[in-house]
């Protein structure tokens, strides 16, 4: 008997490439229409956000007050702002800053999210109550923080340490404690935006893989660890880019609750660049360090990207 015959593959052809429509074409596909819709958007995007970052590259490349003319004096801004002594005090200080807001401010909301999405009754007051902080204006937070943290002993905390016979510290006042607790409010300020954002992940992960791991006899660690994290690492990674990036920003919190002190020890690359501009009146100088931070945080971004490209998968 001979073998039956096998049906060859047909060959697939290949999609024709699509060609960009001609100008008399694209406005009669109502182009002109689009891109009039278009145009404020461009308009206000190009004046209120790329015109300042040219408008800030020139400026620090140049020696100005806005009263006299502008000078140019090339890369001396650049330098100058390397050889200050604070340069590294500040950049210090901005890492301490990440490191810290990593360790408490980047755990907690996720901790928080997760036990809320595992709740089965009062799911809606738990959220509520997780994002009431980020209702409170900004300035008004840190200044309602800075109250409770008095160096007296009439301060909060420091009440809360007399309960147990504990001495009044100084909180702000302190080298070794001014960071971390700075970091406390950012965490309690920040936090709630956060815990939203990983709800809303928490619901796009699929309910069969929980119920597969709930066949398989997972307990509610094991469904966490397995299906919850793994489902949401994509959009954790791009948390914790942006928090980095809004860290090497820092500037409201320090500069309400310290300027920058005790001894600079809270001083931040962002409070830097103001005191070079509103304090010493060299704007050049300050622009040449928003350049660099700039540079720095874009630089950053993209090796973090490049990072965690695998993990994200």
């Amino acid at each position: 008997m001979s073998a039956p015959a096998v049906a060859e593959p047909k060959s697939v052809a290949p999609l024709p490439k699509r060609r960009r429509p001609s100008p008399i074409r694209w406005v009669k596909m109502g182009g002109l229409s689009k891109l009039g819709f278009a145009l404020p958007i461009i308009f206000v995007f190009g004046l209120f956000s790329w015109y300042p970052i040219v408008k800030s590259v020139i400026m620090s490349v140049q020696k100005t007050n806005f009263v006299m003319d502008p000078q140019y004096v090339g890369m001396e801004n650049f330098g100058k702002v390397l050889n200050d002594p604070l340069l590294g005090q500040a950049v210090q200080n901005t890492i301490e800053f990440t490191f810290w807001s990593i360790l408490i401010g980047f755990p907690l909301p996720l901790i928080l999210a997760v036990v809320i999405g595992e709740l089965t009754r009062g799911r809606t007051v738990a959220s509520i109550l997780a994002y009431l902080p980020a209702i409170v204006p900004p300035v008004v937070a840190v200044l309602l923080w800075k109250q409770l943290y008095k160096p007296e002993a009439s301060g909060l905390f420091n009440t809360i340490l007399g309960w147990f016979g504990m001495e009044p510290s100084g909180w702000l006042n302190n080298v070794d404690l001014v960071i971390p607790a700075i970091v406390v409010e950012m965490t309690w300020a920040g936090a709630g935006t956060t815990v939203i954002v990983y709800i809303a992940a928490l619901m796009s992960v699929r309910t069969e893989l929980y119920e597969a791991a709930e066949i398989d006899g997972a307990g509610i660690r094991q469904r966490i660890w397995h299906v919850t994290l793994p489902q949401m690492r994509q959009i954790m990674l791009l948390m914790l880019l942006l928090q980095i990036i809004n860290l090497g920003q820092l500037f409201t919190e320090p500069y309400i609750m310290t300027s920058g002190g005790p001894r600079n020890e809270s001083l931040t690359v962002m409070l830097l660049i103001y005191r070079y501009a509103f304090a010493d009146g060299n704007y050049g100088k300050a622009t040449a360090l928003s350049v660099m931070l700039a540079l720095v945080l874009g630089v950053l971004s993209l090796v973090y990207q490049w990072v965690t490209r695998k993990w994200s998968t």
